[in-house]
């Protein structure tokens, strides 16, 4: 055992230090939404139809964007590949054509969203919070442009492991955003009480000023200027765009099926009650929190996988990978522990007590998914580090579509289990998915040809 830690030791350590700034500039993006959940849930008028009301648009726009980001992010293993066969041009070429990408996806995702957004009558939620859904919705759905354009350049800094440039433009906007909530939300000063539009508000600045501030980092100052020496031809840039889509696109959709799962549940949820629906908007903000860290580990394994593969060393990419899942399992089960034990305080910040009770019940069922939404969040991006997407993909339309959603209807409806069993569904659609995805990896790199 001490032979294969120390065999693991290095690979553990460098994905630790990649991971890290990563993981804590994904937790600073999901910060933001809880803090506008908490926020909002302080509000001493109207918390409950803001908080079912932001389920409501939340769920819209991550179910549409998640495409677009997810396809930004596969860029990171690919310039991270060019990196280790010193192609330094290559990284350019990719960063100039995810940039291309961003703006094609955010216009394509932000016309879908607002589509979708003009005719949510067709999800039957309660009827009270639909003006107020689609209001913050359209607010919202205007950072989208930033928003990609802050990822594109992220997924060039973090292939090169420069990873603490996003990390801090991330935490900073999470104190802007803060701020910003406090003013806007509740009106301070000269600044109007706009309620829950004012949180959406505060996210548009907030994604503006990461967009301005990485856009400067990586042009404006000396850390990158070797990659950015060489002329970028239109028709180089022009393939790139196809090979980023042809990738990029099926692994959006690999997060499109898991999040629209997840939503299909707050659609059910307001099938009961609008109070199920803002309890699990109040618990999915917890277990979001801890997904984003995993995807950030996802997302330093998929690099150490697309570096491993630069080499052409089949034992370094299945160490990189092994490496990303056990960090993965350990960080989820601390997390699922903390989750488990401190259900109640997690719930508790809410002015509501049947809201506070219904939350602290499904947090507890969070607590219990943690380990399988790890371990899948972290298959998916080493598969991305090997530009496996195809198959991952139809794991999860199985995973999300043929056994969680129709399991969260039959246990929720049928067995009337309500909002237990809607998370039971959910808990048994990631075990399926973590472990076809897992087996996909250590298959699909046996038999791979470097």
């Amino acid at each position: 055992m001490k032979k294969l830690f120390e065999s693991y030791k290095p690979d553990l350590l460098a994905t630790y230090h990649l991971s890290l700034p990563i993981i804590a500039g994904q937790l600073g993006i999901m910060l933001m939404g809880l803090a506008d959940t908490v926020q909002v849930g302080r509000m001493d008028k109207g918390a409950v139809e803001a908080l079912a009301a932001a389920a409501d648009a939340n769920g819209i726009l991550i179910n549409i964007t998640i495409i677009g980001y997810i396809c930004l992010q596969i860029v990171s293993p690919m310039v991270a590949k060019a990196k280790a066969e010193n192609d330094f041009a290559q990284c350019y070429f990719l960063l100039k054509a995810n940039l291309w990408v961003a703006i094609l996806m955010a216009v394509l995702c932000s016309v879908l969203v607002v589509a979708f957004g003009l005719n949510m009558q067709i999800l039957k939620q309660p009827p009270q919070i639909q003006g107020l859904t689609q209001n913050y919705l359209w607010i919202i759905t205007a950072s989208t442009v930033p928003a990609f354009i802050f990822s594109a350049i992220k997924s060039f800094t973090d292939g090169l492991s420069h990873t603490k440039v996003a990390m801090n433009i991330t935490w900073s906007a999470l104190i802007l955003n803060v701020i910003l909530n406090h003013c806007l939300i509740h009106g301070v000063g000269f600044f109007p009480a706009l309620g829950l539009n004012g949180a959406g508000y505060a996210t548009f600045t907030s994604r503006v000023y990461m967009m301005l501030a990485i856009a400067y980092y990586t042009f404006g100052t000396k850390t990158f200027k070797e990659y950015l020496k060489v002329k970028v031809k239109q028709s180089e840039t022009g393939a790139l765009i196809k090979d980023i889509l042809k990738i990029g696109i099926p692994s959006g959709f690999q997060g499109f099926f898991e999040i629209a799962a997840f939503y299909g549940a707050v659609v059910m949820m307001g099938w009961i009650s609008v109070q199920h629906k803002a309890a699990h908007q109040v618990a999915i903000g917890f277990v979001s929190l801890t997904y984003m860290a995993a995807t950030g580990i996802a997302t330093a394994g998929g690099i150490r996988v697309g570096s491993a593969v630069g080499t052409k060393n089949r034992e370094a990419i299945f160490r990189a990978g092994t490496v990303a899942l056990l960090i993965g399992i350990t960080f989820m089960g601390i997390c699922g522990v903390l989750m488990l034990s401190f259900n109640d305080f997690f719930a508790s910040y809410v002015k509501d007590e049947d809201v506070i009770f219904l939350a602290a019940q499904l947090i507890i069922w969070g607590g219990i998914f943690q380990l399988f939404d790890g371990v899948q969040a972290v298959s998916l991006g080493i598969l991305r580090g090997v530009q496996d997407v195809n198959v991952p993909t139809l794991i999860t339309i199985f995973a999300y579509w043929g056994v969680g959603l129709p399991l969260c209807y039959v246990l929720g409806f049928v067995y009337d289990l309500k909002h237990i069993g809607i998370w039971i569904g959910l808990t048994l659609s990631l075990f399926a998915s973590a472990s076809l995805l897992s087996w996909r990896f250590y298959s699909k790199v046996a038999k791979m040809e470097l």
